[in-house]
């Protein structure tokens, strides 16, 4: 085991070596392309939605030349450690337990509320099982309560349950579900909502500090000229800042 250990740090120096002498020509972005409005396949197979959209006008503000790839999302975390990309930015929350593991920059979406869908608005959360999708915020705070946690790994899967009676609720972020409610006369959004993590931001390897500063700059800039605030509204992911 700590040989593993070590061989992944090793990884994940050489990794961002790369970028601290200068000769990385290209900033691979890692998405799931499974969670719209954030990240999402358009027809043509390509990641579209708010990241993409803030990534690469980031990638634009930092003079960086990037490149989009999609993991899903339960090794998300491990592949970026690898150095099979250079970025996560997929919806991630910012978390004590994450930033252990990886660095963060600076948050470009303020905590969205996480919010309940269900197939009747009499379902209490916590009476039965609530779907959620694996090593998310939503699935920790429902272990934390003690409740009946059904996780899954995409949350296509998550909807799944709830329509076919295995979970009584899936709870996620309230951008995400909101437009299924609105599609799906079948699903409700419950009053109750929780508001639980701290932000979404761009995930890095620790060794990464240079290319972090190059997008906290980014993301600052974008916050001072107001673009960051037009993109979230046109793509309704929160509040402004």
């Amino acid at each position: 085991m700590k040989k593993l250990i070590l061989t992944t740090a090793a990884i994940a120096l050489a990794a961002g070596a790369a970028f601290a002498d200068g000769h990385a020509k290209t900033v691979r972005m890692g998405t799931e392309g499974a969670y719209p409005p954030y990240n999402f396949l358009d027809d043509n197979g390509e990641v579209a939605g708010f990241e993409r959209e803030l990534g690469d006008e980031l990638c634009a503000r930092a003079e960086l030349t990037c490149e989009w790839v999609t993991n899903e999302w339960d090794s998300i975390i491990p592949n970026l450690v690898s150095g099979n990309y250079d970025t996560i930015i997929a919806g991630m929350s910012i978390t004590a337990e994450r930033d252990e593991v990886i660095d963060f920059t600076q948050n470009y979406t303020q905590p969205d509320p996480s919010a309940y869908l269900a197939a009747s608005a009499d379902v209490v959360p916590g009476e039965g099982p609530i779907a959620a999708q694996t090593n998310t915020i939503q699935a920790a705070f429902i272990a934390d309560k003690g409740w009946a946690l059904i996780e899954f790994a995409t949350p296509e899967e998550t909807i799944a349950a709830v329509k076919n009676g295995e979970a009584d609720a899936v709870l996620a972020d309230a951008s995400y579900l909101a437009p299924i409610a609105a599609d799906d006369p079948d699903l409700v959004m419950l009053d109750q909502k929780e508001l639980i993590g701290g932000g979404v931001g761009m995930g890095l390897r620790e060794s990464d500090g240079e290319l972090k500063t190059k997008f906290d700059a980014a993301i600052q800039s974008m916050k001072d000229d107001g673009t960051l605030n037009a993109l979230i509204a046109k793509w309704e992911v929160g509040e402004q800042f």
